[in-house]
């Protein structure tokens, strides 16, 4: 026990907005279909000994609710139908649905349910893992220490693009998941809203409805990772999970992920009528240059105008790499810049986490994410890994992974 008796978590809007925007698309096409989702730390860290602390506070989450200022402002939105609307207002998080356990000083969490329900738990968990970890190890420092070196940021950076025309520069704060803590991030994000003039929003959905921002977000790896068992024929699942989302939100949350099978295999099933329909595009791993450049010459080699269409940079950003980014693509179509743990848990003397939660399975059946990161794939079964890629004529992993 550390003794801070509040919360960590308030609001039920405290999670990324395409936690909400994928929930009610499942609400309306996959209302029974069962997922498990699995914690996984990418380091070495023994976070295990804070798994009481973590189950605790799970546990506490099963208050938190919709209230009506939240439901109103939500419904003001374009995109949010009624009837999601007021199932999410009488929604709870079942605390049932989570196993945490120190598994020899690791950290173990297993969620298994309906996938609209266990699709709320990632985002506001790896916040509350990471703030648990982050008040033991370095209590004593706050928000002063980040706001500090926030400003140090700001101001070397406002000095590198003096000369530069900035005029289509676009930053959103994409760093609920991994930030030091949910103070923190509010405070980093008014300040960049106070003297950043290139913020355009944050995919926090709490602070977007308090700090009066734009909630920024389509769909995460999850969405086209179930799609590998909904749809019928494994090679056509991501076809089928880009149509989808796109009966569910026609011509709004047009920013597909690229990323979940890797971004050759994802551009073979984004055809003509998909890259003219969706806005653009979003990077979440692999090389971002060589990324950018195949998109472009995608909608190039379509007859698309790429300056009609927007990238999505969002994979491990920070100011630097956004600006080198802009210089880049920045005149050659729309560009926006998703920067998280480098925002929110950016602070000396601070190691970040290195954590997600993946889904590793649909309707009792394998699901694999294979990016264009190898030490972002995420699945056991070695031979539906195989199968997958095989199914999306992608070349077999050159060593054990």
């Amino acid at each position: 026990m550390t003794g801070h008796a509040s919360p960590i978590l308030t609001s039920l809007l405290d999670t990324d907005a395409y936690k909400l925007h994928m929930q009610q698309a499942v609400f309306h096409r996959y209302h029974d279909v069962t997922v498990v989702a699995e914690f996984r730390c990418r380091g070495d860290e023994l976070l295990g000994f804070y798994a009481d602390e973590i189950r605790e506070a799970i546990n506490a989450m099963q208050r938190l609710s919709l209230n009506d200022e939240e439901y109103a402002w939500l419904a003001a939105l374009p995109f949010f139908q009624s009837d999601y609307l007021n199932w999410l207002r009488d929604f709870r998080y079942n605390p049932e649905q989570v196993k945490v356990r120190n598994h020899h000083g690791k950290l173990d969490i297993r969620i298994q349910g309906p996938w609209r329900e266990v699709i709320m738990w990632e985002v506001p968990l790896l916040a509350l893992i990471s703030e648990v970890v982050h008040r033991h190890r370095t209590p004593q420092i706050g928000t002063q220490q980040a706001l500090d070196h926030l400003h140090t940021k700001l101001d070397a950076f406002k000095h590198d693009v003096a000369d530069l025309d900035m005029s289509r520069f676009r930053l959103m704060d994409f760093g609920t998941r991994r930030r030091y803590s949910q103070v923190v991030q509010q405070s980093i994000v008014s300040t960049l809203k106070q003297d950043f003039p290139w913020l355009v929003g944050t995919s926090n959905y709490d602070l977007a409805r308090r700090l009066d921002l734009t909630p920024v977000g389509t769909q995460a790896h999850e969405w086209f990772q179930a799609f590998q068992q909904i749809s019928p024929v494994l090679a056509n699942s991501q076809r089928a999970a880009l149509q989808a989302w796109l009966d569910e939100y026609d011509d709004q949350l047009g920013i597909a992920l690229t990323d979940c099978i890797a971004m050759d295999a994802f551009l073979r099933d984004f055809g003509l009528a998909f890259s003219q329909r969706y806005q653009g595009l979003r990077h979440d791993s692999g090389d971002p240059v060589e990324w950018g450049e195949k998109a472009l010459a995608h909608y190039q080699k379509l007859g698309i105008d790429p300056q009609s269409k927007t990238l999505v940079f969002s994979d491990n950003l920070n100011l630097d790499k956004a600006l080198a980014l802009y210089r880049h693509f920045g005149q050659r179509a729309n560009v926006i810049f998703g920067i998280g743990t480098r925002l929110t848990c950016d602070i000396p003397g601070v190691t970040p986490l290195n954590i997600v939660i993946k889904l590793v399975e649909c309707n009792g059946k394998p699901v694999a994410k294979l990016s264009d990161s190898p030490g972002k794939t995420i699945c056991q079964d070695k031979a539906f890994v195989k199968a997958l890629r095989k199914a999306f004529d992608l070349p077999l992993v050159k060593k054990a992974s």
